[in-house]
């Protein structure tokens, strides 16, 4: 694999920028509307977007960033306003992560458990790192037709439309 530090920054950039745009989208709608169910992969939008921030942190601590998150994945967070401010977080962290490696950093194995598959795995830091980033963009495409669905304002979600001086969060 070949992942750079400037590929984690572009990402890391993005997904921040991403999330700001659901965060403002999910302002539009009810917390009922966030939280009907939709007949996707995790139900609905809240849940989605719960599953993605679980997500986030559990790729973020096995890559030595942070501490895996507590509870259930798709209950993360109680509200969407409270899972507003934890993604805010969690994009600062992690875009100050990516804006810090070296190269160096990105090579190396990366091993956990998996409660879920109930087995151990073990795989290149680089190739988790990849998997960090289009876990993050497969998950939000869920939420982006949820979103046109329930009559919302989809986010731009094209990564050639991102701003290139920011603001990121």
């Amino acid at each position: 694999m070949y992942v750079f530090p400037e590929y984690c920054v572009t990402m890391a950039r993005y997904n921040a920028w991403q999330n700001k745009q659901l965060r403002a989208a999910f302002d539009t709608l009810s917390d009922a509307e966030l939280r009907k169910e939709r007949k996707a992969f995790f139900g609905s939008i809240f849940s989605t977007a719960n599953h993605i921030l679980w997500g986030d942190r559990m790729w973020m601590a096995r890559l030595g960033v942070g501490e895996a998150p507590d509870g259930d994945h798709l209950t993360l967070t109680p509200t969407p306003a409270v899972w507003a401010g934890e993604r805010y977080k969690t994009d600062a962290k992690l875009l100050h992560w990516a804006e810090n490696l070296n190269a160096v950093d990105l090579k190396g194995n990366v091993q956990w458990r998996s409660v879920i598959a109930n087995r151990d795995f073990t795989h290149p830091f680089d190739l988790c790192v990849m998997h960090l980033f289009n876990h993050q963009t497969h998950h939000r495409g869920q939420i982006h037709a949820m979103l046109t669905a329930a009559g919302a304002t989809a986010p731009v979600t094209d990564i050639l439309f991102m701003p290139e001086d920011g603001p990121w969060l």
